[in-house]
């Protein structure tokens, strides 16, 4: 997986009308900077509203997965949201003039040929995994549906699923590297079965449903009264089917191609979820229900991670080295105190202090009983603070962080030599004329070793 965020050098558009609601709509996907993350913006309504392709944002699952915020409403986004996660595409800004993405062809095989075409250009930041430390498993019980989150330093998608069809019975898809979903997966068509077609038209979907962009299985003998009617419905002047089969003889792009769909399906949905995942993805029977109500459980588990001890592996790259905290912190040797910055999004900085013997403050500090003294633990984590606090300027070379305040402290473990200290500041408010307010905590492994609320400002340099 690329290490690095992503997004498109140039914007590009495609065009067409819409599974469900039947609208003809141009999108425009464009250029975003370092976490921007994936956004729509609805340019047909008033003032222009964006809608962030957010799990929490969720409003119906007819068929599909729709989002609204902000007075928006985008139908049907899992297929443009499978193109970008394939790609390891992460800002973008996806501009619709319409209530729904263009169908195309039912799979996601269009809209990767159009960010293809203009090119994907790699950003000077790191890419904020969600990483998966321990199983995370849904179950559905009544729709015999089972999705699991395994720990896993890639992504890897299985499905399975079963019909109980004599046409469209047991199937697996797999995707075993990123990189191949492209050539593996995003070929792959929408699909339903004959019998769902005029429950759906009946529900009002599937209005911008064709033989073009869907795959329909037939798994029963079809009277040629009920081919007359499908015509009809499908505006064809004639369609027809084998035995059992394919309405109309569609040829399948792949022999397990619902199966490969439904693959596309979870990797879209589970965009929601915000990051990039690093996980085994094993899923059974899923549909767009339990995909959403995994991603929200994958969500709430990176959330609860939050509130908790910060993840670290020393083998993963930092997200800034000591050379790099340098340019951005006016601190030097003797204080400067952090040594690594191993997570930083707009509302939260996590980083490292290696604590070692040679420390110049173990001379004089209780030299024969080292103890890391407390007022450094909270200058560090100031510090981390700072790193916080300088990332919401595009220059942070020309500011200065100053601490206005600290409240609230408490040193709950002392804290030696050997000791690996993992610090993490979050914003507790949204910052206001260059005022940030932050909730400090340092561990050692999992155990909390200091905490704080901390007032911070940032200003210029003369």
């Amino acid at each position: 997986m690329k290490t690095k965020q992503h997004t498109i050098k140039e914007p590009v558009t495609v065009s067409g009308v819409g599974l469900h609601t039947g609208v003809t709509a141009n999108m425009t996907f464009t250029p975003a900077p370092p976490n921007h993350g994936i956004k729509f913006q609805r340019i047909d309504l008033p003032d222009q509203p964006i809608v962030d392709a957010d799990v929490d944002y969720v409003v119906d699952l007819s068929r599909g997965t729709t989002i609204e915020h902000n007075g928006a409403r985008i139908n049907t986004v899992e297929h443009t949201l499978a193109a970008l996660v394939g790609l390891e595409i992460d800002n973008v800004l996806i501009q619709i003039d319409g209530p729904e993405p263009p169908i195309l062809d039912g799979s996601s095989m269009i809209f990767i040929e159009a960010l293809e075409k203009v090119g994907v250009q790699e950003q000077n930041a790191l890419r904020n995994f969600l990483e998966i430390n321990e199983s995370i498993i849904y179950r559905d019980q009544d729709r015999d549906v089972e999705i699991a989150a395994l720990p896993l330093d890639d992504f890897r998608v299985t499905v399975m699923v079963d019909y109980n069809s004599p046409v469209l019975g047991s199937q697996h898809a797999s995707l075993t590297h990123i990189s191949d979903f492209k050539k593996d997966i995003a070929s792959s068509r929408t699909f339903c079965f004959l019998h769902e077609l005029e429950m759906l038209y009946k529900n009002n979907l599937i209005k911008g449903g064709d033989l073009n962009n869907a795959i329909v299985v037939v798994d029963r003998v079809v009277q040629d009264e009920e081919l007359d009617y499908l015509a009809g419905l499908f505006n064809k002047p004639k369609v027809e089917v084998k035995k059992e089969g394919i309405l109309n003889n569609v040829d399948l792009r792949h022999k397990n191609e619902p199966a490969r769909h439904k693959l596309l399906d979870v990797v879209g949905d589970l965009a929601l979820v915000g990051r990039p995942i690093k996980a085994q993805i094993l899923a059974a029977r899923p549909g767009h229900a339990a995909n959403v109500a995994f991603a929200k459980k994958l969500k709430k588990a990176m959330q609860d991670t939050r509130s908790s001890a910060p993840y670290y592996d020393p083998n993963v790259e930092p997200v800034m080295d000591i050379n790099q905290i340098s340019q951005i912190l006016p601190h030097r040797y003797p204080f400067l105190l952090i040594d690594k910055i191993i997570h930083l999004d707009d509302s939260m900085v996590a980083g490292i202090k290696n604590v070692t013997m040679n420390e110049p403050f173990f001379t004089g500090h209780f030299p024969g009983n080292p103890v890391m003294p407390g007022v450094l633990q909270v200058e560090a984590m100031a510090q981390i603070g700072g790193i916080l606090v300088l990332n919401t300027v595009p220059d942070p070379e020309n500011y200065t962080p100053y601490f206005l305040g600290i409240d609230r402290c408490k040193f709950r473990k002392m804290v030696i030599p050997g000791d690996t200290i993992k610090f993490k500041c979050e914003l507790t408010a949204p910052i206001k004329r260059g005022i940030a307010q932050m909730k400090g905590q340092a561990y050692v492994g999992n155990t909390l070793v200091c905490e704080a609320s901390m007032t911070a400002r940032i200003v210029k340099n003369p």
